[in-house]
């Protein structure tokens, strides 16, 4: 991943390939960000004036390169956009700053060092600009013959390798552990997006077992894997429902984390279709071509608890990962089917394509028996929720609205957009059954919600729960922007990480 350094050098003395500057959107035009006053004095104090006669405006991730003037080691100023000036005594938004860098990391593909001289008034400042860089300089390159020799041929240059922050003081307590943890947050969701951005021929629910507990050896972290005859001996019919149409048999993994001083136990549950077709309810064509990214629930939660590991965090993290591959076969689960769940209850299948809930009703039902304090499952569980909250939103909901709400402003604090949606009893009538406890499909509006509901029937009682519908950000079909890449995304990793620092700390409302 790409390096991180916090100097102490001067904008003007640093050597590097390109210094990156901020600029805002004034009023009258361009306004440069604290931070670039020495760059804006090689431009003799006219740098807002060139950026204005070039067409910038300070508007939030716009780039613009100039040729570095004399009094300045570099041969490139980027500036990039950090959006409107903030009024009166505010700050530049945490966001604005994430984004800004984020922006700058990408345009800066196949450069060997940047200085950032974005405003850092504070350590969140710091983590901000910080995990931007690190998130906007990521690129999937695996598949394209070899980094070097793509980047030699004309394909994807290498990522950004080496970001230094100005302004930041590595003395400084505060600014080190800011920019460590955003180290190892930044590294954890790009681990995240590896997974998700992986093709379906190689991620397999045993192939994403086996990372699992390769990476959980290195870090410490006990790993329990339920294979296929576990998995029936142990009477998880959901799993097993949904994995039987395929060569590649399910997993249930559990991961877990301990520390000696936690008080509180969170356990995240992790929706890990590695492909889904839809099985026997096959997609329509143009539906298939990204069903790798099913499987971006359980890679949040794997690189959440990876996060807690290595941040050291005195609470204690349970992860599963429910995988299987939903794919249609003679020996598919099929429509009007019976499955037996772990938790006894008997569910009939009226749609294939409805799998998530039901790999995950098994998971739910296991974390439930460690009594935790609160469980969150992450899922691209529908794509109701897509159309209920577009493409960069996702939908949470619980079971109890104080905790829905500290979820929802956790994942608002660390930049990713969500929204509290409500769980509506007289949805949960659609889903009986005239054979089975329970159908997993209901009626059609509001179907997101009616997936949650189903869900629900799966926690253990008295334990607080939480559903996030991660079915729009978790891959990126666009255009890159800010720290947000094409493909896969990491959705809900910083999410997750927040809320374990929040409950260690006590401060979770």
């Amino acid at each position: 991943m790409t390096a991180l350094t916090l100097s102490t050098a001067g904008a003007a003395t640093l050597r590097a390939d390109a210094l990156v500057v901020g600029v805002a959107k004034g009023p009258k035009g361009p306004v440069v960000a604290p931070g670039a006053e020495a760059v804006d004095n090689a431009y003799d104090g006219k740098l807002a004036a060139v950026l204005d006669a070039l067409g910038a405006s300070g508007a939030e991730g716009e780039t613009t390169k100039l040729p570095a003037p004399d009094g300045l080691k570099v041969p490139v100023v980027l500036a990039v956009g950090l959006g409107p000036v903030p009024g009166g005594e505010e700050s530049y938004d945490e966001e604005a700053l994430r984004r800004a860098a984020g922006a700058a990391a990408r345009a800066l593909h196949g450069s060997k060092k940047a200085a950032f001289a974005l405003p850092l008034e504070d350590a969140s400042a710091v983590t901000a600009v910080a995990e931007g860089a690190l998130l906007g300089a990521y690129a999937f390159t695996a598949y394209q013959g070899g980094e070097k020799k793509a980047a030699k041929n004309g394909g994807p240059k290498l990522p950004l390798a080496e970001v230094a922050l100005l302004g930041a003081k590595p003395r400084d307590k505060e600014h080190k552990a800011a920019a460590e943890r955003a180290v190892v947050v930044a590294s954890e969701v790009n681990t995240a997006r590896d997974l998700i951005n992986t093709p379906p021929n190689d991620l397999t629910p045993a192939s994403f077992a086996s990372i699992a507990s390769a990476t959980g050896k290195e870090h410490g972290l006990k790993v329990q894997v339920l294979d296929e005859k576990a998995l029936a001996k142990g009477g998880y019919g959901g799993i097993l429902g949904v994995g039987k149409g395929s060569e590649n048999p399910p997993r249930l993994v559990r991961i877990a984390y301990t520390h000696p001083d936690a008080e509180k136990h969170l356990a995240f549950v992790g929706k890990g279709i590695t492909y889904d077709s839809g099985g026997i309810s096959l997609k329509p064509a143009g539906h298939n071509e990204t069903m790798k990214c099913d499987m971006s629930g359980a890679a949040a939660v794997f690189a959440a608890v990876v996060a807690v590991a290595r941040l050291g965090l005195a609470v204690n993290v349970t992860g599963w990962l429910a995988l299987a591959e939903n794919m249609p076969s003679g020996s598919a689960t099929r429509p009007g089917d019976v499955l037996r769940m772990y938790s006894g209850k008997t569910v009939e299948v009226l749609n294939t394509d409805a799998e998530g809930r039901l790999v995950l009703a098994d998971a739910l039902t296991k974390a439930s028996e460690d009594n935790p304090d609160a469980i969150v499952d992450v899922a691209t569980l529908t794509g109701a929720m897509v159309l209920a909250l577009g493409n960069r939103t996702f939908g949470v909901m619980a079971n109890d609205d104080a905790f829905r709400t500290s979820v929802h402003e956790i994942a608002e604090e660390v930049g990713e957009a969500s929204w509290p949606m409500p769980l509506p009893a007289d949805l949960r009538k659609g889903m009986d059954s005239p054979t089975a406890d329970i159908a997993n499909m209901g009626e059609r509006m509001g179907g997101g919600l009616v997936a949650g509901l189903f869900l629900q029937e799966f926690i253990g009682e008295g334990i607080t729960w939480a559903h996030l519908d991660i079915a729009g950000p978790a891959f990126h079909e666009g255009a890159p922007y800010g720290y947000t890449p094409k493909g896969g995304t990491g959705s809900a990793v910083r999410t997750l990480v927040r809320l374990a620092e929040r409950t260690a700390t006590g401060d979770l409302g």
